[in-house]
């Protein structure tokens, strides 16, 4: 199984367009490498890709990575199909910009499907533009996705966290609202775990970090505590805590329970820009390299 991490950044990219803050500031500068929006690609032999969400950053992102280009025909694209884990704008916004695309196969977990239909309303915008195939991705029911060639991956949705988005807060539909991928290569035995929204580390999940090689997981804040002391602004650590992302420092962060599965590789993504580890000269920085954790830049791939 081939991985591309297209985007390692949380909603806003970094550094952020309102923002001023010294790590946002840092990054203009030259001092910090620029972030795209989260989201990653999966192929079983990179001929035919599978986006992982579809951040607002997609144009940019399959633009600049090579693995994409268009081919053998003018219109042809490697691009087959689109897994969302949740239904946020950061995650689905991209599936506007993929409205050119016809035959795509877009897998999403029974609310996040309701809400792209109902509440944010995408599917009727895509459907004027091309014919999309929409799947339900039933979580805990493992199920397959097929490149062009027949060679496929094995997927599960994993429930994680019940937290909406901003605009389904009165949506008809019935959570698990974020979810979590498990996918594995039937041919290798390769296995990822995405989990890119993590609001706290749910029962099981040790035995699922457990059981796979690759853990690629929510990295968005190093404590509970860290936008309000990064902006200066009226947003609280309550507040933090509602946006629905474990910490990856402190008792009971997410750095101190990946340290008890030192044989998994373990990746932090969805990174906000207000996060010291972006910055590889921090001490925080340093404290995830000392515990074999990796905080990759947009672009790094890897089979498993």
């Amino acid at each position: 199984m081939k991985v591309v991490l297209l985007g390692t950044a949380a909603g806003g990219g970094f550094p952020q367009w309102n923002c001023a803050c010294r790590m946002c500031a840092a990054c203009r500068t030259g001092e910090v490498t620029t972030r795209t929006q989260d989201c990653i690609a999966v192929s079983p032999t990179g001929r035919g890709w599978f986006l992982v969400n579809a951040s607002p950053d997609i144009r940019a992102q399959i633009v600049s990575t090579p693995e994409f280009t268009p081919s053998p025909g003018p219109r042809d694209t490697p691009l087959s199909g689109v897994l969302l884990t949740d239904a946020e704008l950061d995650h689905a916004l991209g599936l506007v910009m993929l409205r050119e695309g016809g035959g795509l196969r877009v897998w999403a977990p029974p609310a996040v499907a309701h809400a792209l239909e109902h509440d944010f309303g995408v599917r009727g915008v895509v459907a004027r533009y091309r014919q999309w195939d929409w799947e339900i991705a039933e979580p805990g029911t493992e199920f397959e996705v097929v490149e062009p060639g027949g060679e496929r991956l094995l997927v599960t949705a994993i429930p994680v966290s019940g937290k909406r988005p901003r605009y389904a807060t009165e949506s008809a539909a019935e959570g698990p609202w974020v979810c979590a991928y498990r996918i594995s290569d039937p041919a290798t035995g390769g296995t990822l775990l995405y989990a890119p929204c993590l609001a706290a580390w749910p029962e099981g999940f040790d035995e699922l970090v457990a059981g796979v090689d690759c853990v690629v997981l929510d990295g968005t804040f190093h404590s509970a505590e860290e936008m309000p002391g990064a902006t200066g602004s009226a947003v609280g650590g309550g507040e933090q805590k509602s946006m629905g992302h474990i910490p990856i420092g402190g008792p009971g962060g997410s750095l101190e329970l990946l340290r008890a599965h030192p044989r998994v590789r373990r990746i932090y993504t969805h990174l906000n820009n207000t996060n010291p580890v972006l910055d590889k000269g921090s001490p925080e920085h340093a404290e995830l390299a000392a515990a074999g954790v990796e905080v990759p830049p947009d672009g790094t791939t890897f089979e498993l």
